[in-house]
């Protein structure tokens, strides 16, 4: 499956740690915006097409909890792969079960990204094709 140039959002409050990584994706021919906090995100969502949300778990304001939520209340075929800094078993479990496609740790392997924002477009392509959004 070619999966080149489908639309990425990164959400994250920390601008080190969100603009390399705007960069490096871009160079891996993904089509990428990004948000610094839960508002600007689902403003971006409800504007123009995701696909995969790479989200923060750990911000001010909306938390990535909650951004989660209401990305999947109106959103439901876009995948969502949180990332924290901060380990919790609980926010991992939670995040899952409130439709998470994968819970990562920081600092992550740029590659394992990569491939996992890959991995999450694949699913939603095949829930697409199916016609079970978010399954």
């Amino acid at each position: 499956m070619d999966t080149c140039g489908f639309n990425v959002l990164l959400v994250d409050d920390e601008p080190d740690f969100l603009y390399p990584l705007i960069r490096r994706l871009v160079r891996r021919s993904l089509n990428v915006d990004s948000a610094g906090n839960g508002r600007d995100a689902i403003e971006i969502i409800d504007k123009k097409p995701v696909d995969v949300v790479v989200l923060d778990v750990k911000m001010p304001g909306m938390d990535g909890l909650e951004i989660l939520r209401a990305i999947k209340t109106s959103h439901k075929d876009i995948e969502v792969i949180l990332l924290s800094g901060h380990a919790s078993i609980d926010t991992a479990m939670e995040g899952l079960s409130c439709g998470a496609f994968d819970y990562l740790m920081k600092p992550v392997d740029f590659d394992e990204l990569f491939f996992k924002i890959q991995d999450a477009f694949e699913k939603k392509c095949i829930c697409e094709k199916k016609g079970v959004p978010g399954e």
